[in-house]
């Protein structure tokens, strides 16, 4: 996952994964180190070259990218995130009954779907 440390969509993803014992990876683009290098926005280039995506975060599940916070989410709704992750040979080890979208911010959570 790569993400922001003060994003609240980032928060969303990395409660959600905990709640759903999957073990992840979460490179954060704005910590101090990677600011300072100047590493956090050259690797937001590639993710936005790679993926045509400029929100963050940016998750990928065995490699393969999933989308950001709202797609994950919903893939996890819709039943096609366990798969995706079985696949990789990543195992839930909590909840896998979650509802995804109860994570998203309340002000988006609150929107009808699209």
């Amino acid at each position: 996952m790569f993400a922001l440390e003060w994003c609240e969509f980032c928060w969303a993803v990395r409660r959600f994964l905990k709640h759903m014992g999957v073990r992840f990876r979460s490179v954060d683009l704005d910590a101090v180190a990677m600011q300072k290098s100047g590493l956090g926005g050259e690797i937001r280039k590639e993710l936005l070259a790679r993926t045509g995506q400029p929100t963050i975060p940016q998750i990928f599940v065995g490699g393969v990218h999933v989308g950001g916070a709202v797609d994950v989410l919903a893939k996890h709704d819709s039943g096609e995130l366990e798969p995706l992750l079985r696949a990789a040979g990543v195992v839930p080890a909590g909840k896998t009954e979650l509802v995804g979208r109860s994570y998203l911010p309340k002000w988006l959570a609150a929107r009808p779907a699209a």
